[in-house]
């Protein structure tokens, strides 16, 4: 459903909707991550749609960055593949304007917070609310120095999701989970993004636990790269993010082969896995 005309929603209001609209429909969110950028700003506009069509709730943009901090080799390569394209912050706060001047599905930005910080925290929230963003991801933010940020984004309507990892001690997890806005990113595994043939067998009990402690949906992500293994973390989380995966099929698009319909194909599958009945 293209977005309606009138007064815009908030971010937050954006992913409330897209989350109780998976509840009415009997299903869990599916949440890819694409690199923005990745071959090209064109063809991100164009697999953002593919992204929306395959029924995907929500979607994560990742902001290219010369230092990721946990991402793997596939998602680092599409950051590298992206930045030597010529991809800047302007021409990625530019596609999500485009994309979400006609589309509903909320877009949030994963962005380092060394870079938001570089580029002046006030006026990084500022543009991600002028273009439409949903919110932001950041997976280096100290707990100890999110407050500026997440009183930019509070002003701003938009959702700062946090990140709460196997090692992440329980009095800080249960604060995380807490001020977590939008929804709460579980990582699933310790160490850096990517493809995993397994998930974790405590998994099931963290996401209890979490649950607990926060009033937003529970994503999982870091691992899940199969529709088989997003059906098994949909019986026990709201939801799954996948982004190696997603990128692969990027990296993998031959001459010939449509890059959007391959994302397409595969998040279609994933939301397809997470349904509940």
């Amino acid at each position: 459903m293209a977005a309606k005309e009138g007064k815009r929603k908030t971010g937050i209001e954006l992913l409330e909707d897209a989350f109780a609209l998976c509840k009415t429909e009997s299903r869990r969110a599916v949440a890819p991550f694409v690199t923005a950028g990745d071959p090209d700003s064109e063809s991100t506009s164009a697999i953002l749609k593919s992204i929306y069509e395959a029924g995907a709730t929500c979607c994560e943009l990742g902001v290219p960055y010369s230092d990721p901090i946990a991402d793997g080799p596939v998602i680092q390569s599409s950051y590298t593949r992206a930045l030597n394209a010529g991809m800047t912050l302007t021409k990625m706060f530019d596609v999500v304007a485009t994309f979400s001047k006609s589309h509903s599905m909320p877009l949030l930005a994963m962005a380092s917070y060394s870079l938001i910080f570089r580029n002046g925290i006030e006026t990084f929230v500022k543009r991600g609310e002028a273009s439409g963003l949903a919110g932001f991801v950041v997976p280096d933010l100290p707990l100890e120095e999110s407050d500026e940020l997440d009183t930019q984004c509070r002003r701003a309507g938009l959702a700062l999701v946090r990140l709460v990892t196997p090692t992440t001690p329980p009095e800080r997890a249960r604060e995380i989970a807490r001020r977590s806005t939008g929804f709460l990113y579980c990582v699933s595994v310790a160490g850096v993004t990517g493809e995993r043939t397994a998930l974790p067998e405590n998994l099931v009990e963290r996401i209890q636990w979490l649950r607990e402690e926060s009033d937003v949906p529970i994503l999982v992500g870091f691992g899940i790269s199969t529709a088989d293994q997003a059906r098994e973390v949909a019986a026990v989380a709201d939801g799954v993010i996948v982004g190696s995966a997603v990128v692969r099929c990027v990296e993998k698009a031959q001459e010939g082969t449509s890059m959007p319909d391959a994302v397409g194909n595969f998040v279609r599958e994933l939301v397809e896995a997470c349904r509940l009945n």
